[in-house]
């Protein structure tokens, strides 16, 4: 596949790494010169200096015979106008632009990116993207993440062993013996920074991060064995009242009558915005860094606070004040993947990574044929797919024991006619079954060869 990359920043080199290093021809446009060369010495792309939507630019980057272009500059009109000129002088097929302006997306202007417009395939709200990935895990009281597959019948979760874990330093292929009833699969653990695709012999230890599949009505028991019995909060506090902050609040709003939901923003301006936007919400200006203004949202009380300001700096040290002072959980929005490693160790919570839900969203669109859902996870360090299996694959009809999956992938759960189905070593999957397959990066070109007939990546 032959992509244009428009935007060097995090998410254009984090999809530009990604898909080069599964043997795309990538060429990436940014006009910062130092941003790429920086991008050019460490990744195998090709890149050009220059406006990403001037023609001349994207005829060098090979326009004429490019399968998609991803624009994901900081400017939403250099997005829309490359996807037009991709599109009008270049007829490339697939365009995909990132929009952040919300007054781009309201959707009594949806009309506007259909072919006779602006003929753009995919828009992607990077704001409502991270508003949706807080929301979900704020659903798994205690859960680092939760990712939801199979219409919902299936969510993969991501917990932290903590001390007194019951399952901790026992062989994977144990629990069933230990838990009969619990019916999830391991999928991935996250140790020292380094993925492990666990198999049977392997433990969980303290402070692992585990990733793991379970039936949807299973989750509670599942997180229980975990160790994590967090009642969901009902009182909330959010920081920053961007565009985040203010989807955020909505959906909350919708979705929650009952909760006592309260905003801290810094510019008085925004404050009384918010104010006349948002019906059931207290709005409090002021600096979440001062203690005054803590007290005042009663944050000792606070059950979760969830800190989506634009600055990483102020979301990690509310979050800490706000721990210091009382309040149960923190979920952290996060834009540098340099603060990632530490926030464990600070005591956030929960981490959001506004790159890894975009990069996500544009692999979804990606991968085509029988692919229905695609999450990237931990910065593009491993893959979890939802396909549907066809009567030529490889893993049809066979016991799974009889399979030698390619190290690096694992295969975490099985949806046949509505009905989960727990993957054990004499479970055979069936044409049309709807597969949950877990990927580290160096195994996705693996995955891809042995779906290739009947789940047709790329």
């Amino acid at each position: 596949m032959r992509v244009i990359v428009c935007g060097a920043g995090q998410v254009g080199s984090s999809i530009a790494r990604q898909l080069a290093g599964e043997a795309n021809d990538v060429t990436v446009i940014d006009s910062d010169p130092d941003i790429v060369q920086k991008l050019a010495e460490t990744a195998e792309v090709r890149c050009i200096v220059g406006g990403a939507s001037l023609p001349d630019v994207l005829e060098d980057a090979g326009a004429k015979n490019a399968d998609m272009i991803i624009a994901v500059t900081y400017s939403d009109e250099i997005n829309m106008v490359a996807c037009q000129v991709a599109h009008s002088l270049f007829d490339v097929p697939e365009k995909i632009a990132r929009v952040r302006d919300q007054s781009y997306l309201q959707p009594a202007w949806a009309d506007l990116y259909s072919p006779d417009h602006l003929p753009i395939d995919l828009i992607i709200s990077p704001e409502v993207e991270v508003a949706r990935a807080i929301e979900r895990r704020l659903q798994v009281p205690g859960a680092l993440d939760m990712l939801p597959f199979g219409e919902g019948r299936l969510r993969v979760i991501a917990v932290r062993c903590q001390k007194g874990c019951p399952i901790i330093n026992t062989p994977l292929r144990q629990l069933t013996e230990i838990f009969p009833d619990l019916n999830i699969v391991v999928l991935g653990i996250m140790r020292d920074s380094k993925l492990i695709v666990p198999r049977g012999d392997d433990q969980m230890l303290v402070g692992d991060e585990v990733y793991f599949v379970a039936d949807t009505n299973h989750v509670e028991r599942s997180m229980a064995v975990f160790g994590h019995e967090e009642k969901e909060a009902r009182r909330m506090v959010i920081v920053g009242g961007g565009n985040i902050g203010l989807f955020l609040a909505h959906e909350l709003e919708a979705a929650h009558p009952d909760l006592n939901l309260k905003i801290i923003e810094i510019n008085a301006k925004r404050a009384q915005y918010l104010a006349e936007n948002l019906t059931r919400t207290t709005v409090i200006h002021g600096d979440a860094l001062d203690s005054d203004i803590l007290t005042e949202v009663n944050i000792s009380m606070t059950e979760a606070v969830i800190a989506v300001s634009n600055d990483d700096e102020v979301n990690i040290l509310a979050s800490l004040l706000a721990k210091r002072a009382g309040c149960q959980r923190a979920v952290t929005l996060v834009n540098s993947s340099n603060y990632s490693p530490l926030m464990g160790s600070l005591g956030v919570d929960v981490a959001v990574s506004p790159r890894e839900s975009t990069v996500s969203t544009i692999l979804q669109r990606i991968r085509r044929g029988r692919i229905l859902g695609i999450q990237s996870i931990r910065d593009g360090l491993a893959e979890i797919v939802e396909a549907e299996a066809l009567e030529t694959s490889p893993l049809v009809g066979k016991p799974l024991k009889e399979i030698k999956l390619p190290s690096g992938i694992l295969i975490g759960a099985i949806l046949r006619d509505g009905e989960v189905i727990i993957p054990r070593g004499d479970s055979v999957i069936a044409a049309h079954d709807r597969v949950i397959v877990f990927a580290a990066a160096a195994a996705v070109k693996k995955l891809e060869k042995l779906f290739a007939v009947s789940l047709e990546f790329f």
